[in-house]
Formats: C-alpha cells, structure tokens, sequence
C-alpha cells in the first residue's frame, strides 16, 4: 500500500473539489496536511475536522494565491505548524469560460495571475522549504492545455503555462532531488463545476466524449496525485499525466 508516513503536504485550494480529495487521500495515507483555501474558510475547517475525525493530521491556513505575500506567509505557517515540507500540490485555480470575443484584459490578469504566477511563486518557496532529501511538486492541469475546447481561450492558454512551468522546473530543480510533475484531470465532477449551471444537455454531451461513460471524481485525481507525492514515483519527473477516463478535448 502506498504511504505517505511522515510527510508533510501543503495542498492548495483545498477546501474543495480535486484539491479536498486529494488532501483527505494524502491524510489517510499518513500524511500531515495543509489544508490551504482563499475564501472557503468553513469548507476549510470542516474538512481539517473530518481528516482529524478519522485520525488524520491537519490544518487549515488562508492564502490568496492571486498574492504573493500571502503565498510567502502561507510557507511560513505551514513550516510553524509542522516543521518540514515534503509535498506541495498547485491546485489553486480559478476559471471562467467565454468566446474569444468576450475575452478580457481583466480576465486573463485574474488567471494567469493565480494559475501561473501563484503557481511560479509557491514553487520558488518551496524549493527553500524543502528539505535535504528534496520532496515532490504536482501541478495541476487540464486536458484543455493541448485540446481544443472552445470558450476556454484564456483558461486553456493557462493550462498550457502550467505545462510548461512544470517541464522547465523538473530540470531546475532536480540536483535538489524535487521532482516536479503535473496531472491533467479531464472533466471532473466539483463544485466549481456545479457552479456553472451546465444543463443536463451539455453535461450528457461531455460524458458522451469520455470512453469510459462518465466524469470523474475529486477521488480519482487524489489517486494519481498519491502515487506522484509518494516514494513509488522516486523515477518520475517532468511528466504531464492525463487523467480522464481517455477523453482528449
């Protein structure tokens, strides 16, 4: 069975979605967690008390990823809280999907600004957190990276940033023994998801381009993110793992 026993993980965006089932998987496993949200504190809260409900280890911080004094302080609470860092996971992200002609100059700023450069930035503090034996870094991206969803122009374009700020820093960093690597959920059922108030039409139009016939989960993501935090991957870095139940776009 895979572990995490004795590590410490900080997980962005946490307090839901991907990044709440990827830090309830990361407890379960014997990890200690930082639970990170930018605006979700109750989310946050209640899910540090049900990981410590089930004997887990966990504690909600508050950072805006959009801010890179917050992104600082979020390093340094997570390191008074337990001491070491092992893992992070970049899963902080915001979206909006519109055509191109509707794209904006304050809607590009508001995504690059937390899935890149909040990205960029958490990144550089936890090569100084990171211990001698180095740690692990995953990257959340998105098939829309190198598909060909319409309305997604800015998003899309973001994605594919994180591709590529995966690529470059897994050769920086290696001498540091951090590996570096991204996973690509394709459509996953959340609630950001929710949120957008798809019909029942476009949601049975998406599944019908997935060859295993339905979404996924925050669950199934936790599970590739598991086996990328842990020792079982010591051999994998720079890789971009698609996670869609074989959809492409």
């Amino acid at each position: 069975m895979t572990t995490l026993n004795g590590k410490v993980a900080i997980v962005t965006g946490a307090s839901k979605g991907i990044g709440a089932g990827i830090a309830k998987l990361f407890a379960q496993s014997g990890a200690s967690v930082v639970v990170n949200y930018a605006t979700s504190k109750d989310a946050a809260n209640a899910l540090v008390a049900e990981i410590k409900n089930s004997g887990g280890n966990a504690v909600a911080i508050h950072a805006d990823f959009s801010k890179t004094d917050d992104i600082q302080r979020l390093f340094e609470e997570s390191k008074r809280a337990f001491g070491t860092l092992d893992i992070l996971v970049n899963n902080a992200g915001v979206f909006a999907f519109a055509p191109l002609q509707d794209s904006t100059e304050q809607e590009f700023h508001r995504e690059f600004s937390t899935n890149v450069l909040g990205l960029i930035t958490a990144t550089q503090a936890a090569e100084k957190y990171f211990g001698s034996n180095g740690g692990s870094i995953i990257n959340i991206s998105s098939i829309a990276s190198v598909g060909y969803m319409p309305n997604s122009v800015i998003y899309a374009a973001s994605k594919s940033a994180v591709d590529a700020v995966t690529r470059v820093t897994s050769v920086e960093l290696a001498p540091k023994k951090i590996r570096v690597n991204s996973i690509a959920p394709g459509a996953t059922i959340t609630e950001g998801i929710a949120a957008l108030g798809w019909s029942k039409e476009a949601i049975d139009a998406t599944v019908a381009t997935i060859p295993f016939g339905r979404p996924g989960t925050p669950e199934d993501i936790a599970r590739v993110a598991l086996f990328l935090a842990s020792d079982d991957s010591a051999w994998v870095t720079g890789e971009r793992i698609t996670a869609s139940g074989g959809q492409r776009a």
